[in-house]
């Protein structure tokens, strides 16, 4: 089960670190282009977004490497797997189609067994 979730932590970790960087420190008209619910965002919540992915994708990792303050590494999970949540309902809202939305139920699925696994599971 250890090396089940170092690898989600790990891919997870990099995916979440590569969209929040994009999300945060490109111009957001290049974003909107690739995004289009960039446009109809505050760009206040896309930058907030984006520095929140980076700050859940380091949280998956770094703590459980370094063996300082692990508790991060499930709260980090149980954030990122809330922004999910969130983004799949604010895609269901807007009825994008699927393809909009089944990553971020995937994402949030994988983040949520991320979150159990290293919060309950590892107590055990």
């Amino acid at each position: 089960m250890n090396i089940v979730l170092w690898i989600l932590q790990v891919l997870l970790g990099l995916a979440f670190l590569a969209a929040g960087i994009m999300k945060a420190t490109q111009p957001l008209d290049k974003l909107s282009k690739q995004m289009d619910w960039v446009a109809v965002t505050p760009p206040a919540l896309t930058r907030f977004i984006g520095i929140a992915e980076i700050l859940g994708g380091i949280g998956l990792i770094l703590p459980a490497v370094t063996g300082i303050a692990t508790w991060l590494t499930p709260v980090a999970a149980a954030g990122l797997a809330l922004i999910m949540l969130l983004a799949v309902g604010f895609h269901l809202r807007r009825s994008d189609p699927t393809n909009r939305i089944v990553p971020g139920l995937v994402l949030f699925v994988l983040a949520l067994v991320v979150a159990v696994g290293r919060g309950f599971v590892e107590k055990l």
